[in-house]
Order: structure tokens, then C-alpha cells, then sequence
């Protein structure tokens, strides 16, 4: 027959030889850690929220300020959220923000004025 079966003793020694001529040693492998996620900002929930809050304040007192304020907060969350799905929240909060900026400047088209001035 053209086609022999290598003896199972030479399979093994192959193996042996494979294992112990590993130049990595396996007392300095180090496995990997993710590192852990310590953000001193608040969550992008917390932003979310509050820019929610300041779009229905800056669409029922048509205030300028807080409409700006929430589409800011709408936008650091959207970057610091994790979630892939951004239909679900981010989208809504989008749209929000820029209708409170829309009816703010509908109702007076003249530049920002700050709370303070």
C-alpha cells in the first residue's frame, strides 16, 4: 500500500517536542484585563436627563438658554453613552432639543440674551 500509518510513538514525540520549544514562558504571560471604567462626569442618563428637563423648560418659557443647554446635553450624552441604540433615546432627545430651539427663536428671532445681562 502506498499510504503507511506512522507509528503512534512518533506522533507523540512530535508533540513533546512542539510543547518544549514554546519560547514563551508561561510564568511572564500576563492576561489581559479591560481596564475598568472610573469617568468622573456624570452617566450619559444622568446628562440625558437633564437635557430633557431643559428642553420642555426651554419649550414651555421659551427661554433660549435652556434650549441651547439641552441640545449640549444632548450631545455629551449621545458621546458618552455606551448603547448602540441610539433610535430608542438619543433620537427623541435630538428632536426635542431642536424644536425648544426652533419655537425660542420663532417667537423672538433677536440674538441670545444671558440670564445675568
Amino acid at each position: 500500500m502506498p499510504h503507511s500509518k506512522a507509528p503512534k510513538s512518533e506522533g507523540k514525540a512530535s508533540h513533546k517536542e512542539d510543547v518544549s520549544a514554546d519560547p514563551r514562558c508561561k510564568r511572564k504571560i500576563i492576561r489581559y484585563k479591560p481596564p475598568l471604567n472610573r469617568s468622573l462626569g456624570l452617566s450619559s442618563d444622568y446628562v440625558s436627563l437633564l437635557g430633557m428637563f431643559l428642553s420642555v423648560c426651554g419649550l414651555t418659557l421659551r427661554l433660549k438658554w435652556c434650549s441651547w443647554l439641552s441640545l449640549y446635553c444632548s450631545c455629551v450624552s449621545f458621546a458618552t453613552s455606551r448603547e448602540v441604540d441610539f433610535l430608542s433615546q438619543g433620537f427623541p432627545s435630538y428632536v426635542v432639543c431642536i424644536s425648544a430651539l426652533v419655537m425660542a427663536y420663532m417667537r423672538d428671532p433677536e440674538p441670545m440674551t444671558l440670564p445675568w445681562n
